[in-house]
């Protein structure tokens, strides 16, 4: 009926060591709480406010009822407000166990928010090679991050970065927020949705809640067609209709947060709800690289091999990844070759590893139809 809830000190030598010189079997008189806070900090933290002490009493003693109570243990909330901790503060007589007639206390410990949490970027535009019409419309972006205040209701508020995976949409973001001296706050969309009725439109909530505390700051919702499926397709994963409301009342700034910019990122536009896509006033294109690109991409990334590379032809390599990502090329083709070299305790990288692992790609690659799906 009841979770069963964990303290921290248990078990340990100390609280034994009391135990001993302390009554173990009776119930408290009185248990004092101050409010904690939870395990690990999160931007979408929420601190729960007691409403009426009365109904929190008596659901306290309720999911912690037979719990050993010491001086300075953690008791968590399973529940409610689930790994929330309180602190106790005092329990009368010590180490005694809460039973159903424990008269619980919480301080009047305020603990209004979570402590901001700013997401500095180190990424610079000297990183990401080529996409050179997506770098100069986020010339616009940049303007209005350093000066928000000049644009008033022309604000680039949304923009969506769409095109192929791996071809740098993150990466422009970071770079974007690093130029302008701007925090950046990374989120994957499927962290937004919720488990319970109602959760993911509270996450989303306070998501730009914290953004406005953080202004001038940029949300990055990377995978937005994970919430923001069109409605034509709901039925493959449930009615998000919850989050999807959420999202667009954030966006079209019915609550205004001056200085905050959401940059939504996809690979399938096709699957975007309509109402959503409408909601962005720019989209910016991303495409995969051309053999000038590749090759930059390629000679950037050798340099950085911890080993020597002997004989390679990187421009024959580039013609021959034609279609791939930088993503693609790094992560499945360089890294790839590498790690082969390695397991096989020989001191250089040479070309026949680099042909090898695009050969090896080529043939895993499975056909797309690139009028519906990126690669």
């Amino acid at each position: 009926m009841i979770d069963i809830v964990r303290t921290a000190q248990k078990t340990s030598p100390k609280s034994n060591r009391e135990s001993n010189s302390e009554p173990s079997e009776c119930t408290a008189e009185f248990l004092v709480l101050e409010p904690a806070g939870y395990p690990m900090a999160s931007i979408l933290d929420e601190y729960p406010e007691i409403a009426d002490p009365g109904v929190f009493e008596h659901y306290a003693r309720e999911q912690w009822n037979g719990c050993t109570a010491h001086k300075g243990d953690y008791l968590f909330d399973g529940r409610m407000y689930p790994d929330f901790a309180y602190k106790v503060s005092d329990v009368e007589p010590p180490g005694s166990i809460i039973g159903l007639d424990t008269h619980i206390i919480v301080r009047d410990t305020v603990v209004s928010s979570a402590p901001a949490i700013e997401f500095r970027s180190d990424v610079t535009f000297d990183d990401v090679i080529g996409q050179q019409s997506a770098r100069r419309k986020c010339k616009l972006i940049e303007r209005f991050l350093e000066s928000p205040e000049k644009f008033g209701k022309w604000a680039p508020r949304n923009v969506l970065f769409f095109g192929p995976s791996g071809t740098g949409k993150t990466m422009l973001a970071k770079a974007l927020a690093n130029k302008a001296h701007v925090p950046i706050i990374p989120v994957k969309a499927t962290e937004l949705i919720g488990e319970f009725v109602g959760e993911g439109a509270r996450q989303i909530h306070q998501l730009y809640e914290r953004a406005q505390e953080m202004a001038p700051c940029i949300i990055f919702i990377d995978e937005l067609d994970a919430i923001a499926l069109d409605r034509r397709h709901q039925e493959l994963r449930g009615d998000v209709a919850e989050i999807v409301n959420s999202l667009l009342t954030e966006m079209d700034g019915i609550v205004e947060r001056p200085g905050v910019c959401t940059i939504g990122a996809t690979n399938r536009t096709d699957t975007i709800d309509p109402a959503v896509r409408s909601r962005f006033e720019e989209e910016i294109e991303f495409t995969l690289p051309d053999e000038k690109e590749r090759l930059a991409i390629l000679e950037s990334n050798v340099q950085t091999f911890p080993i020597p590379v002997t004989d390679i032809d990187l421009k024959a390599i580039s013609k021959m990844t034609e279609g791939l990502s930088g993503r693609d090329i790094v992560g499945k083709v360089l890294k790839t070759a590498l790690h082969n070299v390695i397991i096989e305790d020989r001191e250089s990288v040479t070309q026949d590893d680099l042909l090898a692992s695009v050969k090896k790609l080529k043939n895993i690659q499975p056909p797309s139809n690139a009028d519906r799906m990126y690669i």
